[in-house]
Parts: C-alpha cells; structure tokens; sequence
C-alpha cells in the first residue's frame, strides 16, 4: 500500500500549497485514479510520490516504510513512472529502451537484459516493435513500450501521467483492456483528467480540487458527485 500523510507541498515563492494536507491510501493489487482538472494538484502529488519533489511537511509511505528512507535503488525497484512525454530515447531501438535500465540500475549482462525485454515486449503483444524506434510506431504503441521499460525493472507499483492524451478513443478503449490485464502483477496509479478513461480501468479513486480531496472512494461514485451540477 502507498499512504499519503498529511502532504503538503507549496512550490517557491507561491502564495499558497499547491497540495493541503492530503491524506490518501492507494492499495495494492488495484488501479487507482488519481483526478482532477489542470491546476488541481495531480503532477504535484505524482512528483512527491516519486520522489522527484520533497514535500514541505507530511510523509509519503510504501508498505510501510517511509521513501526518504528508501535507498534510489530500493526506490525505483518498488516504483516506476512513465510520464506524458514518455521520454523514449529516439536514438535507441525499443529494445534498447527496454535494456538500458537493467543494466544500469541491476547490472544485468546486456544479453540477458535483452531476452528479458524481448520476453516482456512478447509478453505485452508488441514484440515487432523491438528492432524499431519511437519515431516508427504509433502514439498507442510508444505508450505499450513505455510502460514495457518500466516494467523491466519489476515494480510493485508504477505511476501513469496522462496515459491517454495522445490516444484516440479506439486506441483508449484497447489500451484500457490491456492496463487491466497487468493489474493482475502490477499495481497502477494513474493520474488522469480523462473521467472515461478512468471508469474503464479504475475500481478507486480521489478527486483533486485545487490541491485538496474532493471526493474519493469508488470512482463511479466519485464521477456522479463531480460531474453534478451546481445549483
């Protein structure tokens, strides 16, 4: 489980928090959503999550252990991220994207890092796509590939920004189907203003408004109280 604690986190020269004393858990064996419109808090509570922003008070806490205690490796051996860019190298194949991580962060040999990727890019439907670059495949596929990366280094959790925003909606509902297969060994945190998308895939969820919960619980639930109208 990742256990959001009293999170406040307020940027430079800010006039106020860009997140309010959050407290959140996201469990395991589950993909939850993490909602809300531009400005809400989203990309700031995923950056305090991976460690790429420190919080100005409270804790961020997975199974248990605290992540500024954690060691980078243990860090990144417990969580992945792939962010809107996606930040594929496009000077290296896809399988090269896949093996550069584990023989950095593992020392994995290259010849065995290269029979994991092939397993995993197999594993997920897309192994033509190993001898390519990401400027050859499609926004969907760039998107499977990104995620394969993550994966090579076997997280328990992996963190989504914005997974759909260069999908179509074929390519949304077929990308949705595949995400929830992973579920199954991989938990996933998506953050997403796509509220379709969200339903599809995620069984929980917390709604961001201006850096405070809105709502949270069952997403189906939390779309139905967020999307009534004022009166």
């Amino acid at each position: 489980m990742i256990e959001i604690r009293d999170l406040i986190y307020t940027y430079p020269n800010a006039d106020e928090p860009a997140l309010k004393q959050l407290s959140v858990q996201f469990p395991r064996e589950n993909v939850f959503a993490v909602l809300g419109q531009s400005g809400s808090g989203k990309t700031t509570l995923l950056n305090c999550i991976a460690r790429f922003l420190t919080p100005t008070s409270g804790s961020i806490h997975i199974d248990d252990k605290n992540i500024a205690d954690m060691t980078a490796l243990e860090f990144r051996h417990t969580l992945g991220v792939v962010f809107q860019r996606l930040n594929l190298f496009p000077h290296l194949s896809v399988l090269r994207n896949l093996t550069l991580a584990p023989e950095k962060v593992f020392g994995t040999s290259l010849s065995d890092a290269r029979k994991q990727a092939r397993e995993m890019l197999e594993r997920l439907g897309i192994g033509d796509l190993a001898d390519r670059y990401p400027a050859q495949i499609s926004g969907g596929q760039a998107q499977r590939v990104a995620i394969a990366r993550g994966l090579m280094l076997q997280p328990s959790y992996m963190l989504l920004d914005e997974p759909t925003s260069a999908l179509d909606a074929q390519t949304t509902q077929d990308f949705a189907a595949w995400l929830t297969e992973l579920s199954s060994e991989t938990s996933f945190i998506i953050v997403t203003h796509d509220l379709p998308f969200a339903e599809m895939v995620a069984s929980h969820g917390v709604y961001l408004s201006q850096g405070e919960i809105q709502a949270t619980g069952n997403v189906a639930d939390i779309l139905q109280q967020v999307q009534q109208p004022t009166s």
